[in-house]
């Protein structure tokens, strides 16, 4: 057992998404996560920025809300950064097949993409900062992970510049009351 811990902690090569399985069981029982129902209603999270070591190094929050507009779940985000500052932004998502998604935000450039098996959700962007930020142009990779309870949603991104991590963050979303 220790063996196969150590040989699958070496392994660098990611998980694709399609290998957490898809149907009821979702790869390991609990419900499906179809983002477009997740994030429709009320969902707060909370999270802390890492190095690329894995300290902490800020923490933000955010508070969701979502609704149906035809086949696009509209998605009105306010982050809240541990320095005090806060973002807005509108997340327009829709599902492009089985798999398969795409949004629209104010600060992304050109499409986000995603593709959702099982309990798994993975989620890439560029993300345009604000003016005289020397970054200027990010790349974000998010994995997210739904609880057996359909309503606690761990999210782990990874954010890039020039193919370069420069930013990790470990985040935990909730849903709050009815859709």
């Amino acid at each position: 057992m220790l063996a196969w811990l150590l040989a699958a902690g070496c392994d660098d090569a990611p998980m694709a998404p399609a290998s957490f399985g898809d149907g009821a069981g979702g790869g390991g029982g609990g419900p499906a996560l179809e983002p477009e129902r997740y994030f429709e209603g009320r969902t707060l999270s909370f999270g802390v920025f890492e190095t690329r070591g894995g300290a902490p190094t800020g923490r933000f929050s955010t508070e969701g809300t979502g609704r149906r507009d035809g086949e696009v779940l509209v998605l009105d985000q306010v982050v809240r950064l541990g320095d005090g500052s806060v973002q807005e932004r509108q997340w327009r998502l829709r599902r492009v097949d089985a798999h398969r998604y795409e949004a629209t935000a104010g600060p992304v450039a050109g499409t986000a993409k995603g593709e959702a098996h099982g309990r798994v959700f993975h989620w890439t962007y560029t993300l345009s900062l604000p003016p005289g930020d020397w970054l200027r142009r990010v790349e974000f990779e998010h994995w997210m992970y739904l609880a057996e309870d359909g309503e606690t949603l761990l999210n782990r991104f990874t954010v890039r510049k020039l193919g370069v991590v420069v930013a990790r963050a470990s985040e935990v979303f909730h849903r709050r009351g009815a859709r």
